[in-house]
């Protein structure tokens, strides 16, 4: 092994080491691009130059999947093979990549020259399949034709409303396309309190999964006393299935600027963060053009009085929950904490602070624009407003679905174009569905008998499904479902952070029983273990993670026992 050259190392910490500790992600991002790993040595230059204990920067180069301590090829090329690319040959074509390169997934070329790995989901289920060519996306490849597209990732739009979408599907709409920030202007001559009544009225709740009311969320941190405040994009877009918050911040990323502005105004913040997940490198350039744009038109930075700053996160689920992400920005491993105290009153930094997803904050100049009122003659009563959907597997057309809350599984499903046939046949009759995964990883199965369930929070609760954060993953009548439970399993297990006991195990064990399943070696007891795991961690995991990890596999056996008499 050839001997690293430091000398460049300090040049590429300098502009980190203000930020102490909290340059610790970015600082890591900087050295790995440079050197291509973390050696003993870097990782030692790192803590030296931001003051952060060693044993805690090795932690948290462990932690992140995306870091890598030893040495990996000179090209990095990640496959996706969660379930909406495992619909679409995902198998197939990791077993391609690594026949092509002589090694085996999770292994490096003799030369160096390439690693290849095995994914987690990468947020391009629309585009199945998908790889990450070191910060470049791959989508759409078709290894029978040699066919892939290279680069941004396109964004296929439908939906009867374009609200929310309205600058989507034709590439990034910049200042000049999106306009002065009319909906900030007109926040700017209310009174902040008059702000948050607004969003109050609006009926706006967040649209990450949680659904809890926003201008709730933002009269707490408004009220907590305290003159530093912060205003955070939770942009960490990782549950398999979602793709929705990738698109808008690709192709409009102004809207969930401006929202965070408006927030800003609303609750007295001076600084914000967009937290973006590590799977995303494409969009941060985009991103830090549109904060330059908004920076240079006045509306972010000197006498606007907020800012804001991109911090890119590097491979771990669970930095989605918010006070994991809090962790990660502040330069640790992102466990979560416990709550209370709550973000309003003791967030980032132990500061008032206001979190929501891209999706909410882009609902934010909407309502501001049109008025509550208008707003909610959107949807229904109860749930107010646009929702995204995010539709992938077996359907003809995937892609984001901007709809009115309100509208049927049955009515999306048509919008879709139905269940696709065999690729590559010249069948003519389509297959039937055999059920629709609602709200990614973490959410349930709905069966052709629920296609009648209206796309609200209330009818779909009263169904036992969750809006989540918008998936609806089709399987078709040929699908096995044990095959993509035991994918959801090998996931899980793979994100907890270990923080608490009973996600720590259950995850393992689950997938261990699933695994056992998919693979004909059921035990007799397995059903029983499976339902005693499940249970375990929902009711007792410290978060969000453990507590909704056996969701989709305990709703598949309410409603498919059959899969589980025995296996294979």
């Amino acid at each position: 092994m050839s001997e690293i050259n430091l000398a460049p190392l300090d040049k590429i910490l300098r502009p980190f080491v203000p930020l102490g500790r909290s340059g610790l992600l970015p600082a890591l991002h900087a050295a790995q691009k440079q050197y291509g790993w973390l050696s003993e040595e870097i990782a030692a230059g790192v803590a030296a130059a931001l003051g952060v204990p060693l044993a805690d920067v090795h932690g948290v180069i462990e932690f992140y999947s995306l870091f890598y301590s030893a040495p990996v090829g000179r090209r990095m090329i990640r496959v996706c093979a969660d379930p909406a690319c495992a619909l679409k040959g995902a198998d197939d074509l990791l077993a391609h990549l690594c026949t092509h390169h002589g090694i085996q997934p999770n292994e490096t070329t003799p030369d160096g020259s390439a690693t290849i790995e095995r994914s987690p989901c990468l947020g391009l289920c629309e585009q199945a399949p998908a790889i990450l060519f070191d910060d470049q996306a791959e989508t759409n490849v078709d290894l029978k034709t040699g066919h892939y597209e290279l680069g941004r990732p396109r964004s296929p739009v439908y939906g009867p409303l374009r609200l929310l979408t309205r600058n989507c599907g034709n590439g990034t709409t910049f200042l000049a396309g999106y306009g002065a920030y009319a909906a900030l202007q007109k926040a700017l001559k209310m009174p902040p309190a008059e702000v948050i009544a607004e969003i109050k009225a609006s009926g706006l709740v967040g649209r990450g999964g949680a659904a809890f009311p926003t201008g709730v969320k933002w009269q707490g941190a408004a009220d907590a006393p305290g003159e530093e405040k912060y205003v955070v994009c939770n942009a960490d877009e990782s549950e398999p299935g979602t793709f929705k918050d990738r698109i808008l911040l690709l192709d409009d990323p102004h809207s969930t600027i401006e929202g965070m502005r408006i927030a800003a105004h609303a609750i007295g913040a001076t600084k914000g963060y967009i937290y973006l997940r590590g799977e995303y490198p494409y969009i941060l350039p985009v991103l830090e053009s549109a904060l330059n744009e908004a920076r240079q038109a006045g509306y972010l930075g000197g006498a606007s009085g907020f800012d804001i700053e991109v911090r890119l996160g590097a491979g771990a689920y669970i930095c989605g929950e918010e006070t994991a992400l809090f962790e990660s920005i502040e330069g640790k491993r992102g466990f979560p904490r416990v709550k209370p105290p709550f973000p309003t009153t003791h967030g980032l930094f132990g500061k008032p602070t206001v979190i929501n997803n891209v999706e909410t904050l882009a609902n934010v100049p909407l309502i501001l624009s049109m008025g509550a009122a208008e707003y909610r003659k959107i949807g229904t009563e109860k749930s107010p407003g646009p929702k995204l959907f995010c539709v992938s597997g077996d359907v003809k057309k995937p892609g984001l679905y901007e709809l009115p809350f309100g509208v049927t599984l049955g009515e999306l499903m048509e919008m879709a174009g139905g269940i696709i046939a065999d690729a590559g046949t010249d069948l003519e009759t389509d297959k039937r569905m055999q059920a629709v995964l609602f709200g990614g990883a973490a959410g349930a199965f709905a069966t052709p008998e629920q296609l009648d369930v209206k796309l609200t929070f209330e009818d779909l609760r009263a169904a036992g499904l969750p809006l989540g954060s918008g998936v609806v993953m089709v399987f078709d009548e040929s699908r096995d479902l044990r095959d993509a439970l035991a994918r959801l399993g090998k996931f899980f297990a793979h994100e907890s952070c270990g923080k608490c006991y009973p996600c720590q195990m259950g995850t393992q064990r689950q997938m261990e029983i699933l695994e056992r399943l998919v693979n004909g070696n059921w035990l007799p007891g397995d059903a029983e273990r499976l339902q005693d795991v499940g249970w375990t961690m929902t009711d007792a995991s410290l978060c969000g993670l453990g507590q909704t990890a056996a969701a989709a596999v305990l709703s598949a056996m309410k409603q498919f026992p059959a899969l589980f008499d025995g296996g294979r």
